[in-house]
């Protein structure tokens, strides 16, 4: 299917500067810090670069890292002994002192177990960080050609103004050489009002949308005055077969193989804990009324007569079988979730294609051939304000329809990272 372009005959009237085309032009890579962008344009490779750099969420998931590897270090370490001192008999010339060291050795490889387990915890923690990373670029790509979008429809608006104002002004005319109703001349001074009013609104929304682009890039203020693109269009959806594909490489997917593993481990650690420790003691005593010193040896290990980590045993081979069912159940859920964002997204750019090629070039035309005719008399200026409505109308619903496209890529990222569509930005 061939991508729509943004179409600068359509949208963007020829009247407006060329910088107005080519703000939505150049597509270039590079790492950009909040500061530098000051008063600058951004586009899509830099706000990704800047909120993987910046955002406060990432910054905090990657500490998980440091937190898993951590939780390994701590598995690995073997019980420290324990040093005993006694005295029996208070009398000095009469008393017994002991001292023993007693170190717990671990049976039934708990130790390895721990380990395993803290071990599919560090890949686990990887796997969540790279599902956090596909998740914030698809914040970044939404909030982007948001605001693209809004950016777009306020230079619509003002272009919407600049036409009501020359239809007021040809109506004026007209009524002062006695050849339009002063009615007319009331209904362009509406219109005018109905557009000054718009382009207020459309000021606000590209506020909005670039406040909220400039906080999930990790910024309070916004840093840029202007977003470059080379097109509105998210780009073709990849085929189902061929992203489907893949799912099983997906983070997520990953993640959820991984919980079993690692409750499987967990589960053959807590039966480990049926094993009890071997507590092995050396100490000397000495007793000063014999003037006597003994060696001594210990050996201690408690009875496993009644917890026999039955319950944890249990709780721990419930978990396992959740885990399974837990995959299961994120398995359909993509599925699912990957064919119904490619649907919309596929729906969508048809939409656009429609819009692009068919509808607004003839909403533009017939904006052009209804004031002409004004101006010449054959047309009344009710059907100039028809054919402006008609137009106006038509914008909004083919930047509705280009948001729909971009929120089902988002979709689509979120759980598969970049799917190499025809927007070229990863």
């Amino acid at each position: 299917m061939k991508v729509p372009r943004y179409n600068r005959n359509v949208l963007l009237k020829t009247s407006q500067s060329p910088w107005r085309l080519l703000a939505l032009c150049a597509l270039i890579t590079g790492l950009i810090t909040p500061a530098a962008l000051a008063g600058q344009s951004i586009n899509l490779s830099q706000a990704l670069s800047t909120a993987m750099d910046s955002n406060p969420d990432m910054a905090a998931a990657r500490q998980e890292i440091g937190i898993a590897d951590g939780a390994r270090k701590q598995a690995g370490l073997i019980p420290n002994p324990e040093i005993s001192y006694e005295v029996e008999d208070t009398q000095r010339d009469t008393s017994t002192t002991s001292v023993s060291i007693a170190q717990p050795l671990e049976l039934g490889g708990k130790r390895a177990a721990r380990i395993e387990v803290a071990t599919l915890g560090q890949g686990i923690a990887q796997m969540e960080l790279e599902r956090r990373v596909n998740g914030l670029r698809a914040d970044v790509v939404q909030a982007f050609y948001a605001a693209l979008r809004a950016q777009t429809g306020l230079d619509l608006a003002k272009q919407s103004l600049d036409l009501t104002e020359r239809g007021l002004r040809i109506v004026d005319g007209r009524v002062r050489a006695g050849k339009s109703s002063p009615v007319e001349a009331t209904r362009a001074q509406v219109q005018l009002a109905e557009a000054k009013l718009q382009v207020r609104r459309a000021e606000t929304e590209k506020s909005t949308a670039y406040q909220q682009l400039a906080q999930i890039t990790g910024s309070a203020v916004t840093v840029f005055d202007r977003l470059e693109s080379p097109t509105l269009s998210p780009g073709t959806p990849p085929r189902p077969a061929e992203l489907l594909a893949r799912l099983d490489q997906t983070p997520e997917m990953r993640q959820a193989v991984a919980k079993i593993d690692q409750n499987d481990a967990s589960l053959g650690s807590e039966k480990a804990q049926r094993i009890p420790n071997l507590t092995v003691s050396i100490g000397s005593q000495y007793d000063r009324s014999e003037r006597e010193r003994v060696n001594l040896v210990g050996l201690s290990m408690p009875l496993p007569l009644f917890d026999r980590n039955q319950g944890n045993i249990l709780s721990a081979a419930r978990r396992a079988d959740q885990a399974r069912d837990q995959r299961n159940a994120v398995e359909l859920r993509l599925r699912s979730e990957t064919q119904t964002a490619l649907n919309q997204w596929a729906t969508a750019m048809q939409e656009v294609e429609s819009y692009d090629q068919t509808i607004l070039p003839s909403a533009q035309q017939a904006v052009d051939t209804a004031t002409r005719g004004f101006e010449m008399g054959k047309f009344g200026f009710i059907e100039v304000l028809d054919a402006q409505r008609t137009l106006i109308v038509s914008r909004g619903q083919y930047l509705d329809s280009l948001a729909a496209a971009t929120n089902a890529r988002a979709q689509v990222e979120r759980v598969y990272g970049y799917v190499g569509s025809d927007a070229g930005v990863r």
